[in-house]
């Protein structure tokens, strides 16, 4: 979907109060939200969670969301600020559970470090949003959720060589289109 349709279902969520155009936005844009929630919180259910709160922020937020320039970038940060949300508050109940503190530094990483790798991801999951449909199903299926080639070419019934064919192109526009963003 281009910015314009993006900015044309905001208008009729702001205008109309449109749920329709409100569930059409969480239909597009779910699935990403939840890949970056998962990313940082590492367990479906909590990402499910911290994903639906962002929506209802959204939705009560609805009079203002055609004001935000990139509303991509604004719901990554919130799906973001949220996960790391939970993070914290998962480390403070065993922290005091357990009667130990914790070292943000003991990580190994610099917040340097921590920015790049945050924004490499974040273009990782606009650029995994722009493959075609299926190429984009066979490479969540295959380098995130570590299927073999065999039970995505049985799931889909398709052959392993188009399993393959479409591994190989969303691989090569993934890198296309991050090299793309970083010569920019």
């Amino acid at each position: 979907m281009t910015e314009s349709e993006v900015r044309k279902l905001l208008r009729r969520i702001k205008e109309l109060n449109s749920q329709t155009a409100f569930r059409e936005f969480y239909n597009l844009t779910y699935d990403r939200l939840f890949r970056i929630a998962y990313y940082y919180v590492k367990q479906e259910e909590i990402s499910q969670e911290i994903v639906l709160d962002v929506f209802l922020k959204l939705w009560e937020q609805r009079a203002t969301l055609l004001d935000i320039r990139n509303i991509e970038d604004y719901c990554f940060i919130l799906v973001k600020n949220a996960s790391l949300n939970q993070l914290e508050k998962e480390d403070r109940r065993l922290a005091s559970s357990s009667n130990t503190l914790i070292d943000p530094i003991a990580s190994g990483s610099s917040p340097e470090e921590t920015l790049i790798s945050e924004e490499l991801f974040a273009q990782y999951v606009k650029a995994l949003d722009r493959l075609p449909e299926r190429c984009r199903e066979i490479f969540i299926r295959i380098r995130e959720e570590k299927q073999t080639y065999a039970e995505v070419a049985e799931a889909l019934n398709i052959s392993t060589k188009t399993v393959d064919a479409h591994l190989q192109k969303a691989t090569l526009r993934l890198k296309e289109m991050i090299l793309q963003h970083y010569e920019n």
